[in-house]
């Protein structure tokens, strides 16, 4: 998708010391994508209009699931599907959608659409039930409640998906065609999720990672306009296209908190390319947008090795203020760069903004890889990143 950026995985591709053993070999895969034959025995086929269809919707055959730990795909044909997805399983699921180009996102043939947005103010109305899909073991393990700490999840709650996979799916929201309220084309928490050639679409909160959510995206495409890529998890963002609807309050907006787990949570977009969604807007956005902002004090983004076109401000950054009181604490909050470039960056711009910290390599190295970062990445699919699938 973005060929120019291959070198630059080289680094990225020594620690992949090979894929999870629950993975469906690239050949099947993509042969089942295409064809609908060699997919993995007992696969089931979710389309609104075919004889092949043991199911009408994703979520019809979620249902019909085992509640076990044995691995399970679901292959989706060709289609726009209107519906609100909620896994709680834990065992290993694989959803595939079909297509021909099973390398290329902006080919997708496969919808899974849902109008909802969130404009209550008082709290009575969590986020999350406005997601076209929600991976999580619970409501309360999903729900992103309210402030700076959210909602607090009680201690007993499992551990829900640890290996949930999805490859050539778009997930859209459709509630308005601008910022109106939070509005999630997903929602993932207490889970890991990865996420293969796919595409996100909203505009206010459109990837919200919740606490205890893993989540690795390749060569995908997320497109918003207000914080949406926000969250208390962990997400890595590898060669995809930040797509800029609009300029509001920032791309990232992460709320860090001592509630995730031991690893270097946060927001990473690496080797990506972030400009405006389509040539009729970049002339409206240009210098307008941030690149984020803190939700609360530990917020932590990196912007690592991509290109940012003329829609980002000069400055980066920005600090998110709250009746008189910045949420930006030097030394804690982490909003940085590194070795990225493009028309959008501008570092004398960056150090006079006082937000954003320009990183040099031996500060980059201790999040230079999804291993550094996660620590366990036995869930992610290296033979898709490394090419072979």
């Amino acid at each position: 998708m973005l060929p120019y950026l291959l070198p630059s995985l080289l680094g990225l591709l020594l620690y992949t010391l090979g894929a999870n053993t629950s993975a469906i070999q690239h050949v099947s895969r993509q042969t089942c994508q295409s064809t609908g034959t060699h997919c993995p025995p007992g696969t089931l086929i979710v389309g609104s209009n075919s004889k092949k269809a043991s199911h009408k919707t994703l979520q019809s055959a979620i249902n019909s699931l085992p509640h076990d730990a044995s691995p399970q795909t679901i292959l989706i044909l060709e289609g726009v599907y209107t519906e609100q997805v909620n896994v709680t399983r834990a065992g290993p699921i694989t959803i595939l959608g079909q297509t021909s180009n099973s390398k290329d996102a902006t080919k997708n043939r496969v919808t899974i659409t849902w109008k909802a947005g969130n404009r209550d103010s008082t709290g009575n109305f969590d986020n999350v039930y406005s997601s076209v899909m929600v991976v999580a073991p619970t409501l309360e393990s999903s729900l992103t409640g309210s402030g700076t700490t959210g909602w607090p999840v009680p201690e007993d709650t499992p551990f829900g998906n640890r290996d949930f996979r999805v490859y050539n799916v778009d997930f859209v929201n459709t509630w308005a065609d601008y910022s109106d309220g939070p509005a999630h084309a997903l929602s993932l928490s207490r889970a890991n999720g990865g996420f293969y050639y796919c595409g996100f679409y909203s505009y206010q909160d459109t990837i919200y990672i919740g606490k205890l959510g893993n989540a690795y995206f390749y060569s995908s495409i997320i497109a918003g306009q207000t914080d949406f890529l926000y969250g208390f998890g962990t997400a890595w963002i590898q060669s995809s296209a930040i797509q800029l609807r609009g300029c509001g309050g920032g791309i990232t907006a992460w709320k860090g908190t001592n509630t995730t787990t031991p690893n270097k949570y946060g927001v990473y977009i690496v080797d990506s390319d972030v400009r405006a969604a389509n040539s009729s807007i970049a002339p409206d956005i240009k210098g307008k947008c941030a690149l984020g902002r803190p939700w609360n004090s530990q917020h932590r983004s990196i912007f690592a090795r991509s290109y940012e076109d003329g829609s980002i401000k000069p400055q980066g950054y920005v600090d998110w203020i709250v009746s008189g009181v910045p949420r930006y604490e030097r030394g804690v909050t982490l909003m940085a760069e590194y070795r990225v470039y493009g028309p959008g960056v501008n570092e004398t711009a960056r150090i006079e903004g006082g937000v954003t910290d320009v990183l040099g390599p031996r500060e980059w190295e201790k999040f230079s890889t999804p291993q550094k970062v996660f620590g366990d990445t036995r869930w992610v699919d290296w033979s898709a990143v490394q090419g072979r699938n």
